[in-house]
């Protein structure tokens, strides 16, 4: 695999339905070297703090064989970035990855903790109301991550994969339990027996709480 391109955004105006909001999803691809921190890259701006960005969820990363996917489905081609991913990489098909699952990409090393989850922002950059559900329906998330090591990334860096020997869970079941409403106590504890991002174990706990 390789990085096909590292994606930055600047703060924008989006209509969203009948409101208008300030968004960081508009990314594009940037040249030369960005640097990678515990909290993200370096000039990218996270707007909605409460649902994106923070230590869990440091970096998105979205692959150019979902992307092929998602051309052919929309009958368009599909610019890195698009998805407001920060990083777009060659052959990566985020159904196949377990949480804890690592990926070297250049000097910098990530962990995978969660899907994305499709939101109304996301609906209103993409001009589909629909979008959320064909979102979920197709099963090509992308995949949040945590940065074990900072560094430099650039576009053509070298991009592998390490399989997480813990306990864990596929990134698509947790992407499908996340739409079940009675989750189970066996559901709910394998989530959070493995490395999930926080914002999920956070609502996990509180499911399971209501179970005892």
């Amino acid at each position: 695999m390789q990085l096909e391109s590292v994606n930055l955004g600047q703060e924008q105006i989006l209509q969203n339905k009948s409101r208008v909001e300030r968004t960081g999803i508009f990314k594009f691809p940037v040249e030369g070297l960005v640097r990678v921190t515990t909290l993200g890259l370096e000039g990218d701006a996270i707007l909605s703090k409460k649902h994106h960005g923070g230590p869990d969820q440091a970096v998105y990363v979205y692959g150019r064989a979902d992307y092929d996917w998602w051309s052919e489905e929309l009958k368009k081609e599909i610019a890195p970035g698009t998805f407001g991913e920060n990083l777009t990489i060659s052959d990566l098909e985020s159904a196949r990855f377990n949480v804890g699952d690592t990926l070297q990409v250049g000097e910098v090393t990530l962990q995978v903790t969660a899907p994305r989850i499709p939101c109304e922002t996301f609906a209103a950059r993409m001009g589909d109301p629909k979008w959320v559900k064909r979102f979920r329906h197709a099963e090509r998330p992308g995949l949040y991550c945590r940065v074990i090591q900072s560094g430099f990334v650039k576009a053509g860096d070298p991009v592998s994969m390490e399989s997480y020997s813990g306990e864990t869970i596929s990134v698509i079941e947790m992407f499908r339990d996340f739409y079940e409403r009675n989750k189970s106590e066996e559901t709910l504890r394998r989530q959070l027996n493995a490395p999930i991002a926080i914002r999920a174990r956070q609502d996990l706990e509180k499911e399971l709480q209501k179970l005892r």
